[in-house]
Formats: C-alpha cells, structure tokens, sequence
C-alpha cells in the first residue's frame, strides 16, 4: 500500500510539472547570432523589419550602424554582432534583419542573423544564465531554457539598453542622434578635449570589434602616436573606422618587420646584436604564434649563429593545424633564404631544406596559447605582436606568468611597438627589436 501510495505521488507530482510546462505566460522573439539561439521578451519587440540603408552617424560607438528612418521616425541601429564582439555574416542581398524594440520611452533597431519564431514558455522552466551558454557577457543574460530540445539564451534589453542606478552618472550604452536626445553642450572650451577623446575611445572599440586588437600599456604609447597621424591625416574630421579596411590601414604600420615571412639580413643582425650572453649552453625557446613557421626558422638560424655551442631546442606553438602540420617540411628556393640562413640548409630531392640540425632543434606543435602549456623553464619567449590581439585580461594573465615560466636574466621579445610598462623588466635593444629581461 505505501508503494502504491509513493507511486501515486510521483504521478501526481509529474502530471503537475507537465501542466506547468504547458502552461504559457512568457512569449519571445527568438532569433540567432553567430550560429545559437537566442530569444527576448515579446512584450519589448515593437516590430520586425528589414533594412538595407541606414545615414552614418559621426563620433558613434562602433556597434551603432547609423539611425533608420521608421515611418517617420528617428532610431538609432544597434549591430548586436558588434555589441557582443562575434563574427558579422556578409548578406548577400544587403536586407539586415532587424528586431525593432520598445525599452522604456525610446525605440532601438538592433541588427540579428536570423529571425525565427515566437515561442511561449513558462516563466517558471527559465534557468538563471551561466557563462557556458553564451559567447557575451553573462551580465546582459535574463536566463536560459529549453523548448522542444532548443536551447535558448533571453537576452535582458533592458539591461543592454538602460542605465542601472550605480551607472547613473555615465553616459548611456547608445545615445539617438535626435533633438529630443541631446544633453546640454559642454563650455566651448572642452568641446575639442572632447571630440578628441570620444574619437579615441572610438577608435579603440572598433580595432576590437573589427580585429580584435586591444590597446593597453603594451602598445599604449604607439596607438597614442598612431591616432593622432590618423586624425591629422584627416584634419580632424572623419576618424571613425568604417569596417576592416579602415581598421587594416590604421594597424598596418603596427607589425613587426617581416611578418609570416623570413626575417631579412637587416632584421636578423638587430635581433643577434640584441641577444645577451647566456649562462648555459641549454637555451629553451617558446615560439608563440609562430604561423607557417617562418618566424621559427628565422629565429633557430640566428640562435645557432650566436651560441655555435648552444644546445637549443624551440617550442612553436601556433592554433593553425594547417599552417603548423606543414611547417616541418616545408621546401625552398635557395633566392628566398634569406643570407645568414643558407649556411644552415641542405639540397634536398626538390629543393632546399634546413638541415636535420636545426630541425631538431625545433619542435612544432598545433596548441592555442590560451590553454596552459607545460614547459620547460625558459631562457627565451619569442611573442611578437601576439599579446596586443588578446584580450586585456589575458594580457595580464601572460605578462604576470611570464617571470614564472622563465629563468633568472631571461628574455622575452615583444613586438616591435609593444613594451613591458612598470618594474622588472629591463629594456635591452631598442627599434626595430623590442626584447625585454627579466631582472634577477
């Protein structure tokens, strides 16, 4: 009798959690972003539309499209690809598709992937957010649930959108180019401090939205330099970078010399010039990003020719598998080698190959820096240009770790307009090698 008693419970308690689940009080729009679902509140969608014009608004954050004309109507156009940093899809036939939203007394249009459906749910299945269910800040995440083996992330507009009470004193997420909206102007004297620094600031979000470079401490003082050549070039006017050729053209000055290929005579003799006396003949080497391995063999061949005695051996690590299963066996022309390589190259059956000495010496591996990666203490990372594309957080973690993964008076080379600011570090060579040692 218990049993059944027990039985009839549990049956009792399912037929309630399905009535629940049934029971629909939450509708949402759902639609996609870089391939995952996702899904906002109905009852702050005004509308669906489809767009393919929208007028440039200047000095606007980098994930403002422009305004849009909605019936007569002044909105601004919020690209959530960019708000969020994933990657953007090329339409085909220029139409966006747009999700019009309603937060509070003013309209946003925001610009998603795709469209799909609205779907009820019961307030109750919803899941409070985690970080593994999305790729953007679990801040602007209501929560998560599941409908019919879909998994959906419900985006909190409201919090995307509007100012929490701490956020009371800074200026909005998107301000609307439109009378009603503006604040009061500054005093005629701060207005060019200010259009300087909302030009810079904007510059800074676009190079990470659109190529994820992040300026900090590291390259601070070239981005400093290198906006206001950008801004002279263009009388002050126009600074924005309107997509990746602009953000291209203004980082194309920032790379190292000779990137993804050999280092030329020129560039090899600064980096062994810059090389130290070692104390031991065993020199372990991180290569980060070494690429097709160009980098790497440039490197081994100038090491060699500065310790002959040396016993080196070179970790290259890059997240290309293509690039990094070729590296080894890579072939060449003796006229592409650069001088002070050839001395270390052998003919082989289709043409020139390092010799087995310095293909020994390097050990290519397919690994993503961002991982941990158990080596050897170090008298040597070679980093050029790396630490300037990830993010400020993981700038700090590897200049943090990096004393603790290398030996006492050990090198780090940095890219050529990267730098270690603050203490422990001593700056040994100057343009166009950027090497840094760690002091004892």
């Amino acid at each position: 009798m218990a049993m059944m008693r027990d039985l009839a419970a549990v049956n009792a308690d399912l037929q309630e959690q399905k009535e629940r689940a049934d029971t629909v009080n939450f509708k949402m729009i759902t639609f996609s972003l870089a391939g995952k679902d996702y899904g906002v509140d109905i009852m702050n969608v005004k509308e669906i539309a489809k767009a393919d014009k929208f007028t440039y608004v200047p000095n606007a954050a980098s994930f403002v499209r422009g305004v849009y004309n909605l019936r007569g109507d002044i909105i601004p156009i919020i690209d959530l690809r960019t708000f969020f940093h994933l990657p953007v899809d090329k339409k085909i036939d220029g139409q966006e598709n747009m999700l019009i939203l309603r937060i509070e007394d003013r309209v946003y249009g925001t610009i998603v992937d795709k469209i799909d459906k609205v779907v009820g749910i019961n307030a109750e299945t919803i899941q409070p957010p985690h970080p593994i269910f999305g790729d953007i800040n679990i801040k602007f995440i209501s929560g998560v649930v599941e409908k019919q083996g879909d998994l959906y992330i419900i985006l909190d507009v409201i919090r995307i959108f509007t100012q929490s009470e701490e956020d009371k004193n800074k200026p909005r997420v998107v301000e609307v180019p439109s009378a009603a909206y503006y604040a009061p102007p500054p005093p005629a004297e701060q207005i060019g401090e200010q259009r300087a620094d909302s030009g810079l600031e904007f510059i800074r979000e676009s190079l990470l939205a659109l190529r994820h470079f992040t300026a900090s401490d590291i390259n601070g003082a070239w981005f400093q330099e290198r906006y206001s050549e950008w801004s002279g070039s263009r009388n002050g006017k126009d600074v924005q970078l309107r997509g990746a050729t602009d953000a291209d053209e203004f980082l194309a000055p920032f790379y190292s010399p000779d990137t993804g290929r050999f280092w030329d005579d020129d560039y090899a003799a600064a980096v062994k010039k810059a090389l130290p006396d070692l104390s031991s003949n065993n020199i372990q080497v991180w290569n980060i990003g070494c690429g097709k391995g160009y980098e790497t063999f440039s490197f081994a061949c100038i090491l060699k020719s500065r310790y002959p005695d040396g016993h080196i051996k070179i970790w290259a690590n890059d997240n290309d598998i293509m690039a990094i299963s070729q590296a080894p066996n890579m072939v060449f022309d003796l006229d592409e080698v650069p001088e002070y390589c050839r001395s270390f190259m052998t003919k082989g059956r289709n043409g020139y190959v390092f010799n087995q000495a310095i293909k020994d010496s390097i050990m290519f591996e397919y690994h993503d820096v961002l991982n941990d990666n158990p080596l050897p203490e170090l008298d040597i990372i070679l980093v050029r240009d790396i630490l300037s594309f990830l993010s400020k957080q993981d700038q700090d973690r590897f200049v943090a770790g990096f004393p603790e993964k290398l030996k006492n008076r050990g090198l780090v080379f940095l890219g050529r307009y990267e730098e270690f600011p603050g203490n422990g570090w001593q700056s040994l060579a100057a343009q166009p090698v950027s090497v840094y040692q760690r002091n004892a």
